[in-house]
């Protein structure tokens, strides 16, 4: 009973510094990060959620490095940051494939300089029952949703843990936190992508990397082409 009640106090503490940090960043907002400068490789670039966040990036001007299985894609996507004055450079990978992953990071590190801020974006996903989903479309969701992040985490984090600076952002999805029917497979691996950030942040913060910061963003349904007429 004891350790119940003081379990419930410290809820009640850190509810109420939650919501006193909430306010004081309401009239003292936190100093946005600069990317000037920053080489930020993205995956899933060709299209949906990776294009619209190679265009932000190069806003702020960064320096590009877009993936995607997709040539045409990838090239759209370099053209308009380009427009906006950004430096880009565009590896067809498929993220399925772990040689390729590594082949292409390699090329990076030699050929561009090492990567500051990597963004986990490259994603598939088959609506299906479960018993409907074929073992092939289950083995590309786990491949990409979440063997794909470690495999690019490992290329590029070392440079970022021994400069003590970096940020590894992983892309996951809603259905990483709540399932939905259809979805069995695909909210599996995101659950794993959301794991995946979790204990790479609690695994960085117990080495003392300070320095190496991480972001998890989990959207819910958007139109790029994967789900037509979504409902849950």
């Amino acid at each position: 009973t004891m350790h119940l009640f003081l379990e419930l106090l410290l809820f009640l503490a850190t509810l109420l510094y939650s919501y006193l940090e909430a306010f004081v960043k309401l009239f003292v907002p936190v100093r946005r990060k600069s990317l000037s400068g920053e080489l930020v490789l993205i995956t899933g670039a060709g299209h949906g959620i990776g294009r619209g966040t190679a265009l932000e990036f190069a806003k702020r001007q960064s320096r590009l490095v877009l993936w995607d299985i997709s040539k045409h894609g990838l090239e759209e996507t370099a053209a308009e940051c380009q427009k906006l004055g950004a430096s880009v450079q565009t590896f067809v990978v498929d993220c399925s494939k772990q040689e390729e992953i590594y082949s292409a990071a390699d090329k990076v590190k030699k050929e561009i300089g090492d990567v500051t801020i990597l963004v986990n974006n490259a994603g598939v996903i088959t609506a299906a029952d479960f018993l409907s989903t074929q073992d092939h479309q289950i083995e590309k969701m786990f491949e990409v949703n979440i063997l794909a992040h470690m495999w690019t985490t490992k290329a590029f984090l070392p440079a970022m843990m021994d400069n003590n600076y970096g940020h590894i952002v992983t892309v996951a999805s809603a259905a990483g936190h709540f399932v939905t029917s259809f979805m069995v497979a695909y909210c599996s691996s995101k659950f794993a992508a959301v794991g995946f950030h979790k204990a790479l942040t609690e695994e960085l913060s117990a080495l003392g990397k300070d320095g190496v910061k991480t972001t998890c963003l989990c959207p819910v349904f958007i139109n790029t082409g994967f789900v037509k007429n979504p409902s849950t």
